[in-house]
């Protein structure tokens, strides 16, 4: 077996098999979800709550209390943007892709460092400050809160800041030898470039259909 074999399976000696398990379905259905919204299937929400209520549980065990409020924040999230995706603007359009307004980008300036000293609070209240790994992930909390505010509303910049948030957060799920979780963000990165420049072609056109 190869070194690279023996390292990515050496990250996973000690870790219960129903994590690894859980692990495992947590990314297919993340990968679903993602690759559905790209698509603007109003299947990124019931996928997305599957994952994200996984990944809760994930989170809370590996101590990652920003990426763990993601999820909980993601879970009711889904349940909003899953309104804002069904509802109707006329007899038979639904909520079409558009660009933030200026007052909802001052609101993700707000969200965001509302959620940096949320955040930071909630490490500080339980002494969590024993890696460089809690900065970055009160950061990506930040970035990937305004994220999933901006597409439960169907604006086209929630793909700038997923891009951001998941080339962060590579590097860091690797770090703590959460493999398959890196891998996921790599491929999110990819899809969320692709789904940019999907959405973009698709900017303020009324949709007949929320299964694309």
């Amino acid at each position: 077996m190869s070194p690279i074999f023996d390292w990515f399976f050496a990250q996973y000696a000690e870790v219960p098999t129903h994590l690894i398990v859980l692990e495992l379905i947590g990314v297919f259905f993340g990968f679903l979800s993602v690759w559905f919204s790209k698509q603007d299937n109003i299947l990124v929400y019931p996928t997305g709550i599957i994952s994200t209520a996984i990944f809760v549980y994930i989170l809370a065990v590996y101590g990652l209390l920003g990426d763990m409020m993601i999820n909980a924040y993601y879970f009711a999230m889904s349940i909003y943007g899953w309104y804002i995706w069904t509802r109707k603007v006329d007899a038979t359009h639904y909520t079409p892709i558009t660009k933030a307004t200026k007052t909802e980008n001052k609101q993700s300036i707000y969200i965001f460092i509302a959620t940096l000293i949320f955040v930071f609070a909630v490490y500080e209240f339980y002494d969590k400050w024993n890696s460089w790994t809690a900065y970055v992930d009160t950061i990506t909390t930040a970035i990937f809160f305004v994220g999933m505010w901006l597409m439960a509303k169907k604006k086209l910049e929630n793909w700038i800041y997923w891009i951001i948030g998941d080339l962060i957060s590579v590097p860091l799920y690797l770090y703590k030898g959460l493999i398959f979780t890196s891998f996921q963000y790599l491929l999110f990165t990819i899809i969320a470039i692709y789904g940019y420049r999907a959405w973009k072609k698709n900017l303020n056109i009324p949709e007949t259909s929320l299964l694309n």
